[in-house]
């Protein structure tokens, strides 16, 4: 029992006592509180739940929605596990390895400079810099992580991208089907504060343990003497993505041509795409109109590695299953 509602009941325990002879409902209250707060008595109230006719009853009729749930967790696990989700690097302080570092500041010492961690996702600069970068995050980012204006690194961002809006849309439609599996079982919520992972492995749920992995770069400033720092932090999300695409593609000058302007694949251009479909599968013909939370994704025809184009025409919309099931496949129709 937590002290402070242990503390409280010692205290009130004797005023309810005094006063039972003029308030037994009071005192009443107080001792199915108290038995209530008790872990044994809310362990037998644990185990009642689980063996109850009404929560096994409740469990199969959730069977369908949990194991199409389970899949799609294995799926978010495949793209996780196939990604990759780096862009550029910086080679600051690339060759410090080969050296040794040793501070002799005696006066007013708080911090030593060499305790920063050196990595391609860090880039160690001047303060002005670092202020700049918080100002001009993807000019910085392009300027100092070696992100080049050619073609070859705009195919790459436009996969990250890809990447990771299918995760982001994936890890979405599984947080949305474990809440419509908890509203169908409406588990008491004494069973949700203090025995949610058991809930979820009765109900047989496998939980999705796995974060985006947003590609993150920072810019650094450390003072001197080791006393002072600021940094500009920088998350390639979707929206930062999109947005590094399109000054890779103006860079490029593709957008020059029609085709171009329409060679990126962004959020908007995914929306319309699925629209165009009527949110249907062109495979299998399932839709949200059926299954509400169906999970969408939007498909080259021909693939990028084939030559394939991000332009309405070499798109489609597939369900997660199809479209796992036709991986880079040139489907011929």
């Amino acid at each position: 029992m937590p002290k402070p509602l242990f503390i409280t009941l010692i205290v009130a325990l004797p005023i309810v006592i005094g006063g039972l002879t003029q308030n037994p409902f009071v005192f009443f209250l107080t001792a199915v509180l108290v038995a209530l707060a008790n872990p044994t008595v809310r362990a037998l109230r644990r185990a009642r739940y689980f063996r109850s006719q009404e929560f096994l009853d409740l469990r199969g009729a959730v069977s369908d929605i949990v194991a199409e749930h389970n899949e799609v967790v294995a799926y978010v696990s495949e793209i996780r596990a196939t990604g990759a989700f780096e862009i550029g690097s910086s080679t600051s302080a690339q060759h410090a390895h080969l050296s040794t570092f040793q501070n002799t500041s005696a006066w007013n010492y708080t911090r030593d400079r060499n305790a920063v961690v050196y990595a391609p996702q860090v880039h160690n600069a001047s303060l002005q810099v670092v202020r700049n970068a918080s100002q001009e995050p993807i000019k910085y980012l392009m300027k100092h992580f070696q992100i080049r204006t050619q073609p070859q690194t705009l195919a790459t961002v436009q996969r990250v991208a890809d990447d990771i809006a299918r995760l982001e849309a994936a890890i979405g439609n599984v947080r949305s089907r474990e809440l419509e599996i908890a509203t169908k079982v409406d588990p008491p919520e004494f069973i949700m504060k203090y025995y949610a992972d058991e809930f979820w492995s009765q109900i047989g749920a496998t939980l999705n343990p796995i974060e985006i992995p947003y590609p993150h770069y920072k810019f650094l400033y450390v003072s001197a003497g080791g006393n002072s720092s600021q940094e500009a932090p920088i998350r390639l999300d979707s929206p930062t993505l999109e947005v590094l695409a399109e000054t890779l593609a103006e860079k490029i000058r593709w957008t020059q041509s029609a085709a171009g302007q329409r060679a990126l694949m962004t959020a908007r251009l995914r929306s319309e795409i699925q629209r165009r479909d009527h949110h249907t599968c062109r495979y299998c013909g399932v839709s949200v109109a059926t299954e509400p939370n169906l999970l969408l994704e939007v498909d080259h025809i021909t693939p990028l590695s084939r030559g394939g184009l991000s332009v309405p025409e070499n798109l489609q919309t597939l369900c997660w299953r199809c479209n796992r099931r036709k991986g880079a496949k040139l489907v011929v129709q």
